[in-house]
């Protein structure tokens, strides 16, 4: 299957909102475990263990990383970006954030970092290459 950039850039952001609740996977699994408060979810936070508060702290970073990876495809998609640099800072965006989380789980922070790095650098890539096509 040969996608086109444009198709790739609306691709990667529904990806990227699928990451973004796959830290919270974890969270419910651990709050599963440690008993479940309806009248108070987020009173409960304290009580789970290490690794579930860090899924926690990964899916909160997954909306502020959205926010700005959604507009940078966006831009790209409306400025018709058509550079294989658009997608390959798509996929890289989608690979970096997966492992992001998993390394902050996990509580691997250098290689969380790196993954943090990666990321931003694929947004503010679809930034510029959207900037370069418009002048």
């Amino acid at each position: 299957m040969n996608l086109s950039v444009s198709a790739i850039l609306l691709y990667a952001i529904v990806g990227a909102v699928i990451l973004t609740y796959a830290p919270f996977l974890v969270v419910g699994l651990a709050r599963a475990k440690t008993g479940y408060d309806m009248s108070a979810p987020r009173a409960m936070f304290d009580n789970l263990p290490p690794y579930a508060q860090r899924a926690t702290w990964a899916h909160q970073n997954c909306f502020e990383a959205l926010i700005i990876f959604s507009a940078a495809a966006l831009m790209a998609y409306v400025t018709e970006v058509e550079s294989s640099w658009a997608s390959i800072a798509a996929i890289a965006f989608l690979v970096s954030r997966l492992f992001y989380s998993v390394f902050y789980i996990l509580d691997i922070p250098l290689a969380r970092s790196m993954m943090f790095a990666v990321g931003s650098l694929a947004g503010y890539t679809l930034f510029g290459l959207s900037l370069l096509q418009i002048n």
